[in-house]
């Protein structure tokens, strides 16, 4: 339910706080005297479109605030959202508008969080549903049509076309498969002979590690040096083990030993130094067994190294083409098989793909059908709903048809939706746009408004900005009376002419236009010495203004008439257009008629 809104330099308004209550609530005025603009500021709260042309003239910025009571499962999906509510389960929904030179920017928050565009559209369904006239217009629309059936048909035909649309789409997806198959098959076949000629010759080379080239080159320089291999190997042994024309390291190393023993017998400091040089002679003993046996094992092989080279010419021939390195060339090799895989026969084939296709059209068609029994079953109750509601509305022989029609599926079923009316008795049923006056339209809206207040949660605001355009007399005294009705469920905002209508009202705000001195230009931006809450709204004799040019301006104010003068005098306006005595007491009766109503 709102209980609150706040509005700063938003259109003509300078700035107004207003206060809201359960029931109906009617804001009546002059034509033209803004009373929409307060619905558009409610709007703009909850996140609708928004334009440089309701930042008030000589202002750079607008704010309106609009306070809510939650009810138990807004707060749960509140809680989701992660968002905290404020003192008694309020929620308040502001949005800031600053306009700079080119650009307008718009910023949207809720119990001060900064919240993007989807969250708060999924808000406002949670809170409110204004209903414009220009709403009439969408109405015709066959596709709004279709939707306002699936809305009323609830969460159980919603599901369903939910299922139609993911089986829409997966079959949209196999036809495109199919298709590209089909289109693609002579670019396959040369694809495939492509594939098949460079995978024979990449799996003729038998790659299989990647440092292969690494190692055969390592070989090939072993298998051209054997000679001077052996040769240097056993200078190496003699050098370390075994001289014949000198000292070699290990006599040398076992003197070191032998001296280094003696020594440590008067000084056992020198005990590791004992050590390092026994571990030096082992080593060098290891070594030379060791070197001496590489050499022993040293053989001239032509053959070997005549494969390794023509080995290592075939892999750079390899690299050179799939490369430039091993690694590159196997990962190539790799993925030349897998796309081979896929075009040869591993992957779907084309009967494979028309046989998916053809699958996923009998499960989407399996769709349609039920959840064509769905809406079927949805217009049967839509058109008894709405007959009974439109009754009351001086439409007591009102006929209305939903008819349903079989069109090739799609993403929302396979039935096409129409609403189908007469109004007048004798005349045959035809679609809604070619036959509702502007009146009758009026009607249609609210009953069918009313129809979807039975299956939607208590506690939505529902805002109706002059429902009653092109009506009078009997038919006001019915529509204020089906307002009142609905409002018995949820909180109803009206922007009405009637003044049946306003006599019905619990709250009643009368919106009129003044003309006042006020600075023609000055701005919200704090000064540097002044901070204040992002969220606060200046007022109008704040020294952030910096009033510096006085001019006459035109500002909307909204006035609560809480006395039984104050709403007799109005309604006198809106009957009679003065204050005569005869709309005066006509006023009374009204306003004592709809009293009576109420209490029934």
């Amino acid at each position: 339910m709102l209980l609150a809104l706040r509005i700063q330099n938003f259109a003509l308004i300078d700035q107004l706080e207003l206060e809201f209550g359960t029931g109906l609530t009617v804001l009546t005025g002059e034509t033209g005297a803004g009373k929409s603009i307060i619905l558009d500021a409610i709007d703009v709260a909850l996140g609708g479109k928004v334009s440089q042309r309701i930042i008030r003239t000589g202002t750079e910025r607008a704010m309106v605030e609009a306070t809510f009571r939650a009810d138990a499962a807004l707060v749960a999906w509140l809680n989701e959202q992660e968002i905290d509510l404020l003192d008694e389960a309020d929620l308040v929904c502001s949005r800031e508008i600053a306009v700079t030179p080119g650009n307008i920017r718009a910023r949207s928050r809720v119990n001060g969080v900064l919240v993007n565009r989807a969250l708060m559209e999924r808000l406002r369904e949670r809170l409110v549903e204004i209903t414009a006239q220009g709403q009439t217009v969408s109405l015709m629309a066959a596709s709004h049509q279709r939707g306002l059936l699936d809305l009323y048909g609830g969460s159980s035909l919603l599901q369903q076309r939910d299922q139609v649309a993911a089986a829409y789409m997966t079959c949209q997806e196999a036809a495109q498969a199919l298709e590209r198959r089909r289109q693609s098959e002579q670019q396959r076949l040369q694809r495939l002979d492509w594939l098949e000629y460079q995978t024979q010759e990449l799996k003729a080379a038998n790659l299989k590690e990647a440092d292969e080239l690494e190692q055969l080159e390592q070989e090939r320089q072993r298998l051209s040096h054997v000679v001077d291999l052996q040769q240097q190997s056993y200078q190496a042994y003699q050098a370390l083990y075994q001289n014949e024309s000198g000292t070699a390291a290990a006599d040398l190393l076992g003197e070191a030993e032998a001296t280094l023993n003696d020594m440590v017998r008067f000084d056992a400091q020198l005990q590791p130094l004992l050590d390092m040089v026994s571990a030096a002679l082992a080593q060098v003993v290891e070594a030379s067994h060791q070197i001496n046996a590489y050499g022993d094992g040293l053989e001239s092989d032509p053959e070997r190294l005549l494969s390794v080279e023509e080995r290592i010419q075939a892999l750079k021939q390899i690299c050179r083409k799939y490369g430039p390195t091993l690694t590159e060339a196997i990962a190539h090799y790799e993925k030349l098989q897998a796309e081979l895989a896929e075009l040869s026969g591993e992957g779907q084939s084309l009967e494979e793909l028309e046989n998916t296709y053809n699958q996923c059209q009998e499960k989407l068609t399996n769709l349609c059908h039920q959840l064509t029994h769905f809406r079927q079953k949805a217009a049967e109750e839509l058109e008894q709903r709405l007959v009974e509601e439109l009754k009351p509305l001086a439409m007591k022989k009102v006929q209305f048809q939903v008819k349903i029609s079989q069109i090739p599926p799609t993403a929302s079923g396979a039935d096409q939706v129409a609403f189908y009316f007469s109004p007048n008795p004798g005349e045959p049923l035809q679609p809604l746009s070619a036959t509702a006056s502007g009146g009758e339209m009026s009607r249609f809206l609210l009953a069918l408004k009313a129809c979807f207040s039975m299956t939607n949660d208590a506690g939505r605001t529902l805002i109706f900005d002059e429902i009653d355009v092109g009506v009078s007399g009997r038919v006001a005294q019915a529509i204020a009376e089906k307002l009142h009705h609905l409002s018995q469920r949820h909180q109803v905002l009206c922007v009405t002419h009637q003044p049946l209508i306003a006599a019905m009202a619990d709250r009643h705000f009368r919106v009129d236009k003044q003309v006042i001195d006020q600075p023609l230009s000055h701005s919200l931006k704090p000064s540097a010495s002044r901070k204040r809450n992002s969220q606060a709204m200046p007022e109008l004799d704040d020294p952030l203004f910096n009033d510096e040019l006085t001019d006459r301006r035109t500002v909307v104010r909204v006035s609560l008439l809480d006395t039984h003068g104050t709403r007799r005098e109005e309604i006198a306006q809106l009957a009679g257009g003065h204050s005569a005595q005869e709309a005066m007491t006509f006023a009374e009766s009204l306003l004592a008629k709809a009293r009576d109503s109420r209490q029934n």
